[in-house]
């Protein structure tokens, strides 16, 4: 890759190939797509197979479910439509997610969902982008009432196929707020009502206008909501192993599965496919300012937007908090401290990353982060869940190596 120009040793590429292949080695993954990309050179490593039992080896077009990565692309289209001015910040949403307004809030997040005060103003599009709407996963309430009904009206995902998105907004409306719209950070849920948002505003889906504004301008051939017939043999099975005992187990095979035919919800939370070198050309841009060679894609100011903390201090504390007290059952992840649009920004040096890094993580085995100080985006793609602690320490060995490994 021209290693001394892009400020790499040759030393520090093997040690990361080398963590890389003591996770395959040992069993704990089947395979690992890892790409480097800094000052306009990449560096990638495929080591392993696509299925446990092994067969036929990853590669560096290997296509993999990104989960809560889709988060970061899944923004760009309604970033698009703020710079277009087709929304604003502060635009209350009824007109296009009736389904949100008037809304009654939780007088307690985790009492009884019929224990409600009125909402103090509308939802607006600000709440949704910086995930404060009101509503979302929370392993701090783990086991309400209201978290016991967003699993069992299927608004997740995470067991069951979403409906469709009128369906689903539908289901969603029947539930209180657990907080004041604007008052509290809460996961995943927001992502999802912001694909809704994007094909109401534009009258299309929300997998056509992000194909159109975001995907084909950047070459992004590869990543999409299902993957098709002709792809779908470089779709490795995502595994869970068993919490205890770690045996491996598939939870989603590629022929026949949830990703090889189009959903009826297209989740901008956790839905879509990609590979390595589509996540580096978005991260790219992102780095760049928001273009792609001689194209804008997003203006410079919406992706500073995006990547800069939005959190109040009071939100950002419940925040670290939240990833801290959940370290048991997140294995580490979360713990940047700060949130923009649809990522986590590091606030604070807690890692060998420094602040202002940006991206996020995946429950499927994924990462994806850019360092603007360092010029810098990886991308760590495996097939394994975060049912157990292995693809999160792979996760953190890959990036603690990969700072070391710059030399400059």
């Amino acid at each position: 890759m021209g290693n001394q120009h892009a400020g790499f040793s040759e030393a520090g590429l093997r040690r990361v190939r080398d963590v890389l292949t003591r996770y395959v080695d040992s069993g704990r993954i089947p395979g690992v797509v890892a790409l480097v990309g800094r000052d306009g050179h990449t560096h990638v490593e495929a080591i392993g197979t696509v299925r446990h039992e092994g067969g036929a080896p990853v590669r560096r077009d290997t296509i993999f479910r990104m989960a809560s990565t889709s988060k970061p692309v899944a923004m760009a289209p309604v970033m698009v439509l703020l710079d277009e001015c087709a929304l604003r910040l502060d635009d209350p949403v009824d007109q296009w997610l009736p389904e949100l307004a008037d809304r009654r809030v939780l007088s307690r997040p985790d009492g009884p969902l019929d224990d409600t005060v009125p909402a103090r103003r509308p939802v607006t599009v600000r709440d949704l982008v910086t995930s404060t709407f009101g509503l979302g996963m929370d392993l701090s309430t783990f086991g309400a009432p209201v978290q016991a009904a967003i699993q069992e009206l299927e608004l997740t995902g995470h067991a069951t196929p979403i409906p469709e998105q009128d369906e689903w907004m539908r289901r969603l409306g029947t539930l209180p707020l657990m907080h004041q719209p604007g008052e509290q950070w809460q996961y995943h849920i927001s992502h999802d009502v912001l694909g809704v948002l994007v094909s109401r505003v534009t009258g299309r889906p929300f997998e056509a206008f992000l194909r159109e504004r975001v995907l084909d301008p950047l070459g992004m051939t590869d990543t999409g909501f299902h993957v098709p017939a002709g792809k779908i043999d470089r779709l490795p099975p995502s595994y869970a192993p068993h919490p205890q005992t770690g045996e491996f187990t598939v939870w989603d095979e590629a022929e026949g599965g949830r990703y090889s035919a189009p959903p009826a919800f297209q989740g901008g939370g956790g839905g879509l496919v990609s590979t390595a070198d589509d996540y580096h050309a978005y991260f790219r841009m992102l780095l760049n300012g928001g273009m792609h060679g001689t194209t804008r894609i997003l203006s410079r100011a919406a992706v500073e937007l995006m990547t800069t903390n939005r959190l109040t201090p009071e939100q950002e504390r419940t925040r670290s908090a939240l990833a801290r007290d959940a370290v048991h059952v997140s294995f580490g992840q979360g713990q940047q401290g700060g949130w923009g649009f649809g990522m986590a920004v590091r606030t604070y040096r807690g890692d060998y990353a420094p602040l202002g890094q940006f991206g996020w993580d995946g429950g499927t085995g994924t990462s994806v982060y850019a360092d603007p100080e360092n010029r810098l985006t990886g991308v760590l793609l495996t097939q394994v869940g975060l049912s157990v602690p292995d693809p999160a320490r792979l996760v953190q060995d890959f990036w603690t190596t990969l700072y070391q490994a710059i030399d400059e």
